[in-house]
């Protein structure tokens, strides 16, 4: 590239290209450049990968009392342990033991048989079994309760379905007076509850406004540190608009093709459903990384401060996922927690991934939240005469 510009009359006269090329220079001459474009967001969809790599969580650790020691009870342990979301890892002789091990960790669930459940059943009575979750992972909690509900649901309704087909009832006689009302579930997004599914279409994503920020924030805070801002815009020929465009153009070139790669784990490696446009969520994703690269400008500007600028594009870009609605939806938050809920353009871009991935909604669904990043351009744009003054305002360098 230098060759190129040195050689071509119109590199060296354009003042975009010499703000391009001044950038490569200064990116391909620091390893924190190098850093939050290309190997740190890398790095962080490796290690989300592997942690995901599952998407289910399976065989988590269940110990079971059984106090009845019968055929029955023994089966009821054997159900529990075949389904994917529970391991029997031992059977406790007391409830006092098998609880000091739950909350010790050790356990995720106690399943106690009380004695004469066997006799209780065959006389045609009904019995209940006691099952205790921890539950302080709401998620990992629910996904072995449902699946210990399903083995327990499963063995019962054989139970009844054997004892009235001896009272002389048909097959179609006994399932219908066991199951008087069907139910028919059909699950028209992530039907197989797939963590990776539901986390790293939004934690990819993250990585990537993460890094975006803290490049952002970097590139455009330093040339106020080291006082490099009147020889950047001089390079720009005076003007601030072409002195950003030509800084900020490498950053996003190599931002959108960490976008590629994450679009390649989502749709290819992981098998996320792609319902919709791909070419509108590769535009959504370019004008997610543009929107949060001016928000970078635009805390820079606010803070006059590199350090206070970066804690604070850290601390924005993680909330963005608690505020999003993804994990938590948006109308049972409360209304302050709600509406500060729209200040991050993350939440918006959630929504439209949702809407093509996988919904496959029209596009038409989902231009109103791309058009909401509009606003935090345009606050960016507000702050660029203050940003002009940091540049060129000797008071100004040194101290961020």
């Amino acid at each position: 590239m230098k060759d190129i510009k040195q050689t071509s009359p119109f590199f060296r006269t354009n003042p975009f290209f010499r703000v391009f090329f001044r950038e490569i220079d200064r990116m391909t001459g620091s390893t924190i450049y190098l850093f939050t474009t290309l190997i740190g967001p890398l790095i962080s969809f490796i290690i989300l990968l592997s942690v995901f790599s599952d998407g289910v969580p399976r065989n988590l650790p269940v110990g079971i009392v059984d106090l009845d020691n019968t055929n029955l009870s023994r089966k009821i342990g054997m159900w529990i342990g075949a389904t994917p979301e529970a391991e029997v890892i031992k059977h406790y002789p007391n409830q006092r033991e098998a609880y000091q091990e739950m909350k010790e960790g050790k356990l995720d669930a106690v399943v106690i048989i009380p004695d004469g459940t066997e006799k209780h059943i065959l006389k045609g009575g009904n019995e209940t079994v006691q099952v205790f979750v921890n539950n302080s992972n709401i998620l990992k909690g629910g996904f072995l309760q449902k699946g210990i509900y399903k083995s327990l649901a499963t063995l019962s309704g054989g139970i009844k379905l054997q004892v009235a087909m001896k009272n002389g009832l048909s097959e179609n006689q006994a399932m219908d007076k066991i199951q008087p009302v069907k139910l028919q579930q059909h699950v028209l997004f992530n039907p197989f509850g797939n963590y990776s599914y539901f986390l790293l279409t939004a934690l990819l994503p993250l990585m990537i406004v993460l890094f975006t920020l803290l490049a952002s924030v970097f590139a455009v805070g330093i040339e106020v540190k080291e006082g490099t801002g009147p020889e950047w815009l001089e390079h720009a020929g005076g003007s601030l608009i072409v002195a950003l465009a030509g800084k900020l153009l490498p950053y996003t070139i190599l931002l959108f093709i960490n976008a590629m790669v994450m679009n390649v784990i989502l749709f290819v490696q992981i098998g996320t459903p792609l319902q919709g446009s791909f070419a509108f969520l590769l535009i959504s994703e370019l004008y997610l990384i543009m929107t949060y690269q001016m928000f970078s400008v635009f805390l820079v500007s606010a803070t006059a401060n590199l350090r206070l600028g970066l804690s604070l594009a850290s601390a924005y870009s993680m909330m963005a996922l608690t505020f999003s609605g993804l994990t938590f939806p948006q109308f049972s938050m409360p209304l302050a927690a709600s509406i500060f809920s729209y200040i991050f353009p993350f939440t918006y871009w959630i929504k439209i991934f949702i809407s093509q991935a996988m919904r496959g909604e029209a596009i038409v669904r989902a231009l109103i939240p791309l058009a909401c990043f509009l606003p935090f351009i345009l606050l960016a744009v507000i702050f660029l005469p203050r940003l002009k003054r940091l540049l060129k305002e000797e008071k100004y360098w040194g101290k961020i």
